[in-house]
């Protein structure tokens, strides 16, 4: 392409072809760690269900509804690993975020672009051939990024200040709002006067 090609003419094709090779083998050695990662959390897992009764590796007989149908218990089981899974994962994201806002503080958004980026990385590395199985992964990764955001309950949660506090705080917002709107007025009239 041209680019491929402008950037060949100034720096040298070896040397692209070089950084090229680095970032492919940069990203498969990425996509590796995060399978080791993955993989082991799916280990931790699959030992929890094993404790409380439930085959992890027969998972899909459990989801069939005759399965569920023909025993209550196995549904009450099914009920409570899937609120299991959400707990830890809820506890595991609150811990990171919170990690990673106690060491990057005012540029914690720096961190979360940074997870994000190597996250859909990650997706479209290992799904390179199958992009259907990608479109899940991905939303999944948009929507833990935008409830990281300050929409997210993190940011909700160390608000301390009680109702009355957050009233006052609205009403000197009207207040600068109007002496604003006011002024904003007057320089009007002004100017249809003269």
């Amino acid at each position: 392409s041209g680019l491929y090609q402008g950037v060949s003419g100034l720096f040298g094709e070896d040397n692209v072809r070089a950084l090229q090779k680095f970032f492919s083998r940069l990203t498969e050695r990425f996509v590796n760690g995060v399978d080791i990662l993955m993989d082991t959390f799916w280990r931790i897992w699959t030992d929890l269900l094993d404790v409380l009764g439930i085959d992890a590796s027969n998972l899909t007989h459990y989801f069939s509804p005759a399965a569920i149908a023909n025993s209550p218990t196995r549904a009450l089981l099914l009920i409570g690993a899937i609120l299991l899974a959400y707990w830890f994962l809820s506890l595991f994201l609150g811990f990171f975020f919170y990690l990673l806002h106690m060491l990057f503080g005012r540029f914690f958004w720096i961190a979360r672009v940074a997870l994000f980026t190597l996250s859909c990385v990650y997706i479209l590395q290992k799904y390179e051939g199958d992009p259907e199985h990608a479109v899940l992964p991905l939303c999944f990764v948009v929507a833990v990024y935008f409830m990281t955001g300050p929409v997210g309950f993190y940011w909700r949660r160390n608000s301390n200040s009680s109702l009355e506090e957050k009233m006052d705080h609205l009403d000197s917002q009207i207040r600068l709002l109007n002496i604003r709107l006011s002024r904003v007025i007057e320089n009007l009239d002004r100017g249809s006067d003269q």
